[in-house]
């Protein structure tokens, strides 16, 4: 009987005649499926965005320091905005 073999992604010695092979480093490989539809790369500001939030590691402290700090920075302006509208209404 012949053996099937298996396709395995955490393999260490990948076909280095691959031309979609690239490191794991470069940019844009954590970009989201939905993102690489829309025509996002990161080369655009909102796709450098979501790779740069891909390539955090919750398990490390710095990591989720860092993604705290980009919560507040992007959600801190849409709070003073409604706190703009209470104030004018």
């Amino acid at each position: 009987m012949r053996e099937v073999e298996t396709y395995d992604e955490w393999d260490e010695d990948p076909d280095p005649d691959d031309p979609e092979l690239t490191p794991a480093w470069f940019p844009g490989h954590h970009l989201p499926e939905e993102a690489r539809r829309m025509g996002l790369t990161h080369h655009v500001p909102d796709g450098a965005l979501l790779d740069f939030a891909g390539t955090l590691d919750p398990a490390k402290p710095f990591h989720r320091i860092t993604a705290w700090a980009m919560l507040v920075v992007f959600g801190l302006p849409v709070v003073f905005a409604v706190l703009r509208l209470r104030y004018v209404f």
